[in-house]
């Protein structure tokens, strides 16, 4: 049965317009919505990956637009979360991220579970896993 997430991860980025630039080149993201600021910033942003039962999305904003308590990674001293993104070549999609630049931690790598991943940072200093594991078929 198709499926899409309900859960879907909202990240703020000191600069988010070139965030958008590196997530679509680098990561495959697709620009799904995007609302520029009255003073040529960006207000919100949603960015989808993959299709039919892998898809998924995630929004950003910038940094300089108050969330709460929400801190970059860089502010809070360190990363406080990891996304994994379901891939069907961890290999293909890293030679790409590598190509557009991404500091890639780890991999890729055959994991115990039988998950072929390699985990990537963004300029914003977070933490992607890319993975061949798929939670929803187990």
């Amino acid at each position: 049965m198709p499926h899409s997430s309900a859960v879907i991860p909202c990240l703020r980025y000191d600069d988010p317009k070139a965030a958008i630039r590196f997530l679509t080149e680098a990561f495959g993201f697709v620009e799904k919505l995007v609302v520029p600021g009255p003073d040529g910033g960006l207000i919100h942003a949603e960015l989808s990956y993959g299709e039919g039962e892998h898809r998924g999305l995630v929004m950003l904003g910038g940094a300089d637009r108050a969330f709460f308590d929400m801190r970059l990674p860089k502010q809070a001293g360190g990363v406080t979360d990891c996304l994994y993104v379901v891939v069907k070549d961890a290999d293909a999609h890293c030679a790409r991220a590598r190509a557009a630049g991404a500091e890639i931690l780890e991999g890729p790598l055959d994991r115990d579970y039988g998950s072929r991943e390699y985990v990537a940072r963004d300029p914003g200093g977070y933490l992607w896993d890319f993975g061949t594991y798929d939670p929803w078929k187990v």
